[in-house]
């Protein structure tokens, strides 16, 4: 793909970015939106960015939920994105774990689970992502690998509020924010 169509990417982990991590978060009702990370997709979704959700879901694995739980979840996350303006290009998810108890999701080095890069490198086949300008936010030093190895930025939130603290951090697609687009 020629360098001047590739788009730069905004990577989101989804359990302590997007929403509370409240452990093995898997239906509607116990999915609450972190402060500001609606707003922080609106943003860089006018700003032209792609945006995907990298998300590890062991917990299919582990036998505690299956994807149907997490089909139905993303879907609610995408209806509440809508109504706020933004939508995530894609979702990525791995259930894959060393030790899941469900023999179809046991790996011992799952290639799509942070902090191996395979759900960026997944993104970066199926869509025109330029790397160099793209973004990884994690809550975990495993978030942060994936992106070093996908040759992406990486940045940890530490909590508060999503869009604040990405203004702060990479503060460039988001200068037009409220008063025109932002150059991409």
């Amino acid at each position: 793909m020629p360098q001047a169509h590739l788009r730069p990417a905004l990577f989101l982990d989804r359990d302590g970015v997007l929403n509370e991590d409240r452990g093995y978060v898997h239906r509607v009702e116990d999915f609450h939106w972190i402060a500001g990370a609606r707003e922080a997709v609106a943003a860089f979704n006018r700003a032209g960015w792609l945006v995907f959700v990298v998300t590890n879901q062991s917990g299919v694995g582990r036998g505690y939920y299956d994807e149907a739980a997490i089909a139905a979840l993303h879907e609610a996350m995408q209806a509440d994105l809508a109504e706020a303006g933004a939508h995530v290009n894609a979702i990525y998810y791995c259930c894959q774990h060393p030790e899941a108890l469900v023999d179809a999701y046991r790996h011992h080095d799952p290639p799509n689970r942070k902090p191996n890069p395979g759900m960026l490198l997944q993104a970066m086949q199926d869509w025109p992502v330029d790397p160099a300008r793209s973004l990884m936010v994690g809550d975990k030093e495993a978030d942060m690998e994936a992106a070093r190895r996908a040759g992406v930025r990486g940045v940890l939130f530490e909590g508060g509020d999503l869009l604040a603290f990405l203004r702060r951090e990479f503060p460039s697609p988001l200068v037009g924010e409220g008063g025109g687009e932002a150059d991409g």
